[in-house]
């Protein structure tokens, strides 16, 4: 019987959805264990053969663990708002939601072709109001609660109105915008829109200025990685960075118990560092410097306080308020010049770039522990969020201060003895102090750092600062809190209402908040987001529903919030979602919780580390807060899986021709390489029919071939649809079938490594799956498997192959568990092996690589049940071991000959063995050798 794949993966495909094999429920007879993708997005484009690397990988995974008796969560669904839907809709005036469900189509249809184990009966779609009434629920949730520093978690912020009324902010120790101070008293004299406002400065989501990346084109504020070279990555429009009005959630807050948490998950080393370092916990302390000839003062922060005596200059993030206060009339101009400028980068394209910027603001600072005067520049490697905005320079210490110090031709002070700063700053944390004060400067304070180590040093001045209210010791951390608005229409609406303008939530019981319907999906003409549009968009606090705008009084029907929630929103507890999708009374129930836990295998791209994997943490962590998450961290193993780039194939055309020279022959000719559709390539050899089909002008090509072959040239590039190299996975499936693919895929190197497409080598994967199909049939449809005891040696390879592909599995070392399978195939075709107790095995280890042929085989051997059910073998390590040893021979440490011997004989044996043996006689050559040295297993030596 033929190994007809096509008729066999149609057939079990059904059947899996017929018997619903991948449907799984709460067992607490059985361990439980979570796998997940993540989240994708849902493209008009479709999968290509890159998208499906992360789910084999995460469902060979599944179903090994399947095999090994747990219950397994393994669901699939859709982040489905996004920016490519809504910018179709603004192009054609297609409802982003008819785009989004067809797309989806496809994208489920694809997937199926590859024999995925996913619960599609658990499919969630971030669009759905039945999904994101859990995503309005929790952002109400975090508007309505702060968070506390004493204990390290989130409360509610009715806790806080409480104590203000009783004893105002006096010891309050909570994470806020800024730091204010009030009683009592000034708080129960405060109105309602004065105490919102107060409050606004705790709640975990909040209302904030904050500077944003703004395209004006799209209408919209982008995240950092929607922004390249100062332009959208979508489209390619200007971004220019502006201070906006809007939603924020205090991640911040959270940003130590994000950081203590990395201890707890086995992510990898690289991965917890990125996070490590976006997070930035540094350690120091805040000063306070006055401005010459002004009542003005500001604040630095800085983790080396023993480099006070080296400042030089100070400088300013231009989007600091202090700009405006500290520019002199006769600097204005050139100061506004320079923040036109720097509004075009983005913080990511800043911290990136080292080149040197900046302007003088005109004004001085007056350093408290020398009483110099120092200039005030402004530069945009200094950024606003982290620390102050405003920076002490100490150019001999730090290289990028050295760099502007340098460029500028301000003053470089060294305060190590012995250190040289004529070529580069001393940014080493070792050394003994000096400069700290000068001796040749009188003293300005009665602090001497002078003969210090720096390490002393630093403890020394951030006491004398706490001493003599200079500032304060400060642990200080690079996470921003995240901008949580967008000026979109295709997106998660705010569940909230304006009164007075400070904004309210709608009732619970009133979620979700649906989408409204608009006219238009661009911005109003007067700057409003798409929802402006909307005429119903009011909300009625006495009917609990939404009205007409026209409607609107301001005494019980208000105008509802015009923004959307961000992309990451949907995205951020999805993974809690899937345990209990159909409940409409909880995002997941407390018992259902309590079994599933958290994701213990996610599989994803490293593109995420700084972005969903935050948030993600923070969500969780949150909702842990308030008891709905059982475990703080929500990804316990998370595995990163490469790239597929693409494998180019290029054609050479004679420059005014349209003839087309062979790879081999071109550089006989003056010629001009153009991408060709890999899809009409096969082993780098061009189907000459199919390249005149593929494009009109190419329809009356000529080609000049070697050996009657066009051969084209091939390069490593990304995958994308301009450069033709797009495979999709389809076609490789219709050609090879899914299983093909799938080993493949895996075939082509470790999971979480980047490499090139190439079918060159596909051809290989799929004889492995007809020569394991020829071990149960034969070419004349002849069933061959017998029921009869396996051999010494069938057993040994078998279990040789149980043992490296468990051990692969668990490593997710896929790609040599592949080539096991095609060794141990040969070993038993060479065996004329077709043994059921050694086959049955082998379609359990294969199952997780090749679920269709392998639940066609397992059914061929008289099972009635799943091979998905089936137990997992254990190797056995008596079918493992040696009879015989090879030993190498030789004399004077020169390999001569090889002898075999049993694996347990005896040292005294083998020397015996070898002096007999009548090849020794002439290497030895009459002689009485001086000493025999035998390696155990492996060599024998004879020293004559």
């Amino acid at each position: 019987m033929e190994y007809n794949f096509r008729e066999i993966e149609k057939k079990w495909q059904k059947r899996w959805v017929e018997e619903k094999t991948y449907q799984v429920t709460e067992d607490d007879s059985k361990q439980k264990f979570y796998v997940l993708n993540m989240f994708p997005y849902p493209s008009g484009a479709g999968l290509h053969v890159g998208h499906p690397l992360g789910y084999i990988a995460s469902d060979i995974y599944a179903r090994y663990k399947r095999l090994q008796g747990f219950n397994v969560l393994n669901p699939m669904g859709y982040d489905a708002y996004g920016l490519p839907a809504e910018q179709y809709a603004i192009q054609t005036g297609q409802h982003p939601a008819i785009t989004t469900d067809a797309n989806i189509k496809r994208y489920k249809e694809q997937l199926d072709n590859i024999g995925f184990s996913f619960d599609w009966n658990r499919e969630i779609r971030t669009c759905a109001p039945e999904y994101y009434h859990w995503t309005q629920w929790a952002f109400q949730k975090m508007f309505n609660s702060y968070y506390c520093n004493d204990t390290q978690q989130a409360r509610p912020i009715e806790e806080l109105e409480k104590a203000f009324a009783l004893y105002g902010n006096e010891g309050l120790n909570a994470a806020c915008s800024e730091e204010i101070r009030f009683t009592a008293d000034e708080w129960n004299a405060k109105n309602e829109k004065e105490k919102q406002e107060i409050l606004m400065n705790y709640r975990i989501a909040y209302l904030g200025e904050t500077m944003v990346n703004w395209c004006a084109e799209l209408g919209t504020v982008l995240a950092n990685d929607e922004v390249v070279d100062g332009v959208s990555e979508r489209g390619g429009f200007p971004v220019v960075q502006k201070k906006m009005r809007q939603w924020c959630l205090r991640v911040s807050a959270y940003a130590q118990r994000l950081l203590d948490g990395l201890d707890t998950i086995d992510w990898t080393d690289s991965l917890k560092e990125t996070q490590k370092n976006w997070i930035g916990r540094s350690e120091g302390a805040e000063v306070q410097f006055k401005v010459k000839d002004s009542d003005i003062e500001f604040t630095i922060f800085t983790t080396r306080a023993d480099t006070m005596f080296g400042v030089t200059f100070m400088v300013l993030a231009p989007e600091s308020e202090l700009v405006a206060q500290l520019t002199t009339p006769e600097q204005k101009a050139e100061v506004n010049a320079y923040l036109d400028r720097t509004k075009k980068r983005t913080e990511r394209e800043r911290i990136a770039d080292r080149s040197v910027t900046g302007v003088f603001s005109g004004s001085y600072a007056i350093n408290p522990f020398t009483g110099e005067a120092v200039p005030v520049w402004i530069s945009d490697y200094v950024l606003a969020g982290y620390g102050t905005g405003a920076i002490m320079a100490v150019p001999a210490h730090d290289s990028r201060d050295y760099a502007f110090a340098k460029h500028f031709g301000l003053e470089i002070r060294p305060l190590v003895e012995g250190c040289d700063v004529s070529e580069e700053s001393f940014d080493a944390k070792e050394g003994i102090v000096c400069n700290s004060p000068r001796p040749d400067a009188t003293p300005y304070c009665d602090l001497s750092l002078n003969g210090l180590t720096i390490k002393e040093a630093i403890e020394t001045t951030k006491k004398y600062v706490k001493e003599h209210n200079l500032g304060r010791v400060k642990v200080n951390y690079r996470l921003r809190d995240a901008i949580f608005s967008r000026q979109r229409y295709w997106g998660e609406p705010f569940p909230v209402y304006y009164k007075d303008g400070m904004p309210y939530m709608i009732d619970e019981a009133s979620l979700p908040l649906e989408l409204p319907e608009v006219a238009k999906f661009l911005p109003t003409e007067t700057g409003e987001p798409p929802l402006g549009h909307a005429t119903r968009w009011a909300w009625d606090t006495a009917n609990k529903c939404v009205v007409e705008n026209e409607k609107i009084d301001n005494a019980t029907i208000f105008p509802l919030e015009l923004n959307t929630m961000p992309g990451f929103a949907g995205s951020s507890a999805y993974y809690l979602r899937y345990m209990d999708p159909r409940n409409h009374q909880a995002l997941v129930g407390p018992k259902t919780d309590q079994y599933w836990k958290n994701v213990d295998l996610y599989v994803g791209g490293t593109e995420h580390a700084t972005g969903h994997l935050i948030y993600s943490r923070f969500w969780n962590k949150f909702l842990h807060d308030l008891g709905v998450s059982t475990v703080e961290e929500p990804f316990q193993k998370l595995v990163n899986q490469g790239m597929i780039q693409g494998r180019s194939n290029f054609v050479y055309r004679i420059k005014d021709t349209n003839t087309f020279v062979s790879l081999n022959l071109k550089d006989q000719y003056d010629v001009t390489p153009l991408h060709v559709d890999v899809n009409i390539v096969s082993n780098d050899i061009l189907d000459l029919e199919a390249f005149k089909a593929w494009r009109p002008e190419y329809a009356t090509a000529e080609f000049i071939l070697e050996d009657g072959k066009y051969i084209c040239g091939w390069a490593v590039e990304k995958m994308s649809k301009s450069m033709f190299n797009v495979v999709n996975p389809d076609m490789i499936v219709e050609k090879y079938g899914a299983d093909t693919l799938r080993m493949y895929e895996m075939f082509l190197g470790p999971v979480e490594q980047s490499k090139p497409w190439d079918t060159n080598g596909i051809d290989g994967v799929h004889r492995f799956l007809k020569k394991f199909w020829s071990l149960f049939y034969s070419r004349t449809d002849e069933y061959l498997v017998k029921e009869e005891p396996a051999t010494k040696d069938e057993l040994k390879s078998l279990h040789k192959l149980i043992k490296k592909v468990t051990g692969d599995i668990e490593q997710f070392s896929y790609n040599t568990s592949v080539s096991a399978f095609m060794i141990c195939v040969n070993e038993l075709s060479t065996l004329k092996c077709n043994k059921k107790e050694v086959l049955e095995q082998f379609i359990i280890i294969l199952t997780p690589f090749a679920p269709h042929i392998c639940e066609e085989l397992w059914h061929t051997l008289g099972h009635d049940t799943s091979v998905c059910d089936a137990v997992w073998p254990a190797y056995n390590e008596e079918y493992l071991k040696e009879d015989t040893v090879n030993y190498t021979i030789s004399f004077n440490g020169k390999a001569r000959f090889n002898m075999e011997f049993a694996a347990d004989e005896s040292s005294e044996a083998i020397q015996a063995a070898v002096l007999a043996d009548e090849r020794s006689q002439k290497w030895i050559e009459g002689k009485t050798p001086k000493k025999i040295i035998v390696v155990p297993k492996k060599i024998v030596n004879v020293v004559v």
